[in-house]
């Protein structure tokens, strides 16, 4: 289950929430943008017993995004074989996919900053959505996430 969030401060956010437990999410928050060429986000992991965060993941335009990876999962919401994934340029924020029978797709959510650096650290969680309108929702909230105008 995907939740637009807005907090305290009136920055828009979105949170994923997995629908087989829901003290595990993923939370993506904190957008600015530089220039016209990216964007950048913070974003949280959640389950129990963790808390991780990056600060500046970023985004750029002309990658293949992070939208239309889960466009691609979306539209094929009756299932595939295997694992698909996407990350970013840096590596920071991967998002691997399955599928499982019932019609739910199980997102792992790995941050790992600093990828190349000697004494980095990992974390990941999964999330499991409704591989049809949980999905699509997910899809809408993240592209108007990305998409927002800098305040």
């Amino acid at each position: 289950m995907t939740t637009p969030d807005v907090g305290a401060d009136d920055e828009a956010g979105v949170t994923i929430r997995c629908r087989d437990n829901a003290s595990v999410g993923v939370t993506f928050c904190d957008r600015f943008s530089f220039d016209a060429d990216s964007v950048h986000y913070a974003v949280e992991l959640r389950a129990p017993g963790l808390t991780a965060r990056v600060d500046e993941v970023v985004a750029w335009i002309w990658d293949s995004d992070l939208t239309t990876f889960l466009e691609e999962l979306a539209s094929d919401y009756r299932g595939w074989e295997g694992e698909r994934s996407w990350q970013t340029d840096d590596q920071e924020l991967t998002v691997s996919a399955v599928f499982r029978s019932g019609g739910h797709v199980g997102l792992t959510w790995a941050l790992r900053p600093w990828p190349q650096a000697a004494g980095g650290w990992g974390a990941s969680v999964t999330t499991w959505l409704e591989a049809g309108e949980q999905l699509t929702s997910l899809v809408a909230d993240v592209r108007a996430f990305l998409a927002e105008e800098h305040r």
